[in-house]
């Protein structure tokens, strides 16, 4: 695959999460939020599976079996993967598809910060500004200088610290154990698991309600889930991690454009100020360090892998 050709399927990647507000936000017309994360997790595990059965033979052959220890750490991203993935879902039914693509976003700037206080490493010094710049944006964004923030907005907005843990954190798992997609697999059971034992014991679900969301759950969970995560690392084996860090953060704009055809959202000028900030800092803690040779990020998505593996080795 060349390079254009990565880059090209990074951005059906890119597109296909940034699509996938719209969905979780109709399919919670019929289930709540906790069902619905079950449910796109657990279909997009059986997605994976294939590949996880296929990973989990080559180990065998190579005499390279799982740990004990290798369980609890998928288990342990699963959930960080649970706590992330159920407050956005909780967020959804109060706030727009388009500031949800947007807030979720703040967990890039997070990553080196947690870096930084976990392992003292220390930043690239546009990562100050970038996460500065971030949390003014989501002020404009969020409606908080008009007193009109929801709180949808603060769990999007409170999603973002699980998922900059669990981007942190799964570069170092899947890379030493040599098995990204029995990582990915373990760790959206484990999501799927949790989020179904949340439901059953605290939220009505009703056969008719499963059907009537099915085509929300079945994209989200095949494709969102699925087939984007399959098709990033891919890509990624031959992508350049300058365009797959453009490309990936173009999920972004992808969620404001579906939010816009497909939900009616519109963005006043402060707004669309808020998400140029945002969008902005995600650039600079990405690109500017890249051009000084200084990596300033563990370059991961939270759907997927690292866009970096030797960044992500040293982090």
């Amino acid at each position: 695959m060349s390079r254009i050709s990565a880059n090209l399927l990074l951005l059906v990647v890119a597109l296909i999460w940034g699509s996938a507000f719209v969905p979780q936000i109709h399919g919670m017309s019929n289930v709540g939020p906790m069902t619905f994360t079950a449910v796109r997790f657990l279909i997009g595990t059986l997605v994976v599976a294939p590949l996880m059965l296929l990973e989990w033979r080559r180990l065998q052959r190579e005499a390279k079996p799982l740990r004990r220890v290798d369980g609890l750490k998928i288990g342990g991203l699963g959930g960080l993967l649970v706590l992330g993935a159920a407050m956005q879902q909780i967020g959804l039914i109060s706030t727009s598809a388009t500031n949800a693509g947007f807030l979720t976003a703040l967990y890039v700037p997070l990553v080196p910060m947690l870096g930084w206080l976990l392992w003292r490493q220390l930043p690239h010094w546009t990562v100050w500004l970038g996460a500065l710049a971030s949390f003014v944006g989501a002020y404009l964004l969020s409606g908080a200088h008009t007193q009109a923030i929801v709180s949808g907005d603060l769990w999007i907005i409170a999603s973002a610290i699980p998922w900059a843990v669990h981007v942190l954190l799964i570069g170092r798992v899947a890379d030493r154990m040599s098995a990204p997609f029995l990582v990915a697999g373990g760790q959206f059971a484990v999501c799927g698991l949790l989020a179904l034992a949340w439901t059953l014991a605290f939220e009505p679900v009703t056969w008719s309600g499963l059907q009537a969301a099915a085509w929300p759950l079945l994209y989200t969970g095949v494709f969102s889930v699925g087939v984007a995560f399959t098709a990033q690392v891919v890509a990624q084996r031959y992508a350049h991690a300058a365009d797959a860090a453009i490309v990936l953060s173009s999920e972004t704009l992808f969620s404001a454009m579906f939010g816009y055809l497909l939900m009616g959202d519109r963005l006043d000028s402060t707004g669309l100020a808020g998400c140029g900030l945002i969008f902005a800092s995600m650039m600079a803690v990405q690109l500017l360090p890249m051009l000084y040779g200084q990596p300033a990020v563990v370059t991961v998505h939270p759907h997927g892998y690292p866009l970096e593996p030797e960044a992500a080795h040293e982090a």
